[in-house]
């Protein structure tokens, strides 16, 4: 399972959890940022921190919500 960073950042791009993560999966895109589902460990601590709630666990999201993990694995599949 990974966290999903949602639309709420887009634009605020604040930042707060990427210098909490543990293991380096969440990068800055072009609108917004992203978290790497495929090195996120479920820590949490992103959610914790995040100034305008915008980050879920993957599980959480409704169907409206699952294109911005698509986003995610788009933007680390092209790296």
């Amino acid at each position: 399972m990974a966290f999903v960073i949602l639309d709420p950042c887009r634009g605020e791009k604040a930042g707060e959890c990427v210098s909490v993560c543990p293991v380096d999966c969440i990068e800055e895109g072009p609108d917004q940022f992203y978290i790497d589902p495929d090195v996120c460990i479920d820590c949490g601590a992103c959610k914790a921190v995040c100034p305008v709630s915008a980050i879920e666990e993957e599980y959480d999201l409704t169907p409206s919500q699952e294109k911005y993990l698509e986003e995610a694995e788009e933007f680390f599949a092209n790296r």
